[in-house]
């Protein structure tokens, strides 16, 4: 691993639709040490109806999903507000889009990246549109299966696209036996692809889990507390929790990064020393006694009598000498 986990906190709909909660967040967000704070772009006429189902009912004001993504929209201006607020605090501004009229907006207001969510990862019209932008794509390969992610990586390959693919399961919140950490390492070698791993757990040591494993992006929800209004909170680290991920997950790329050598433990010379210990007598012996395994104790410190490891030379020897109880053992002890 090369370079540090790119962290990734998404807003999504922890907004609901209030502008000024989404500025709130990206203050916060700005202050956990991640590196981008993702947000999704609804533009309802664009990429709903009223046939839409919810995926989870737990809106008592929006009639119709098309309803609620109505609710989540912001207009353009004020997308470029959200934007320059991002630019102003160092947090790289990545987008989801749900239309092309969407990418349109993005391109206008300049996006860092664009996230391809689970549900659009077959959507070639929309990756036509983004792949014409030339940005950066990173894909979440939540619902998708390897004969679906083939052949969208292959679209993009053809158009040259810089492309990235997340590790994700479309359950909120996952459960342990849903993560599929073993997908990381199967997809580098798929696809030869920087991989990483999308998060819905609303639990520290997930994120932490996947870096150790090789994940080289990591992407989870973030919300002011689990128990706010929205389909995504209850999936959510909190702002406090994900301040632990960051400092956790920069821990685990340092460990990464400083392979232990077993080959050699020179650097444990001074400790050895002190932890290490010599061969002693436990009871007093008589000159001309033959030392048997029940005499022996071992003390530290190391170096002030036989070495406690060569234990069995000393068995069936004879002392030249008496020796006290407590006494260390040493070469010239013994005929």
């Amino acid at each position: 691993m090369n370079q540090k986990p790119y962290l990734i906190a998404e807003i999504a709909q922890a907004h609901d639709g209030s502008l000024g909660i989404l500025h709130s967040y990206i203050d916060a967000v700005a202050k956990t040490g991640v590196h981008a704070i993702k947000f999704q772009m609804h533009i309802a006429e664009a990429e709903s109806s009223i046939h839409e189902p919810f995926r989870v009912s737990f809106s008592r004001e929006d009639a119709t999903r098309y309803d609620y993504w109505k609710r989540m929209e912001f207009t353009l201006a004020q997308w470029a507000g959200i934007k320059q607020h991002c630019d102003e605090v160092k947090l790289d501004f990545i987008c989801s889009p749900f239309s092309n009229l969407a990418v349109d907006w993005l391109e206008e207001i300049g996006v860092h990246t664009y996230k391809i969510g689970s549900g659009e990862v077959n959507n070639f019209l929309l990756l036509e549109k983004i792949a014409q932008t030339g940005k950066p794509v990173i894909i979440s390969s939540g619902m998708s299966s390897f004969e679906e992610l083939d052949k969208t990586v292959e679209f993009l390959k053809q158009r040259k696209v810089d492309f990235s693919i997340l590790q994700c399961t479309t359950a909120y919140p996952t459960k342990p036996e849903q993560y599929g950490f073993n997908i990381i390492s199967e997809l580098k070698q798929r696809y030869k692809v920087p991989v990483g791993f999308s998060d819905h757990s609303a639990k520290i040591a997930t994120g932490i889990a996947a870096v150790a494993l090789g994940a080289e992006i990591l992407e989870f929800h973030v919300v002011f507390h689990r128990d706010m209004f929205g389909p995504d909170a209850k999936a959510s680290l909190t702002l406090e929790e994900t301040k632990l991920l960051v400092e956790a997950v920069n821990e685990i790329y340092i460990a990464n990064s400083n392979p232990i050598d077993k080959n050699t433990n020179e650097s444990f010379g001074e400790l050895k020393a002190i932890f290490e210990k010599s061969l002693a007598i436990n009871k007093d012996l008589p000159q001309g006694h033959l030392i048997t395994f029940d005499d022996l104790e071992s003390k530290k410190p190391k170096g002030y009598g036989i070495s406690a490891t060569d234990f069995e030379k000393v068995i069936g020897r004879t002392l030249k000498n008496p020796k006290s109880q407590w006494d260390f053992l040493n070469e010239e002890d013994l005929v």
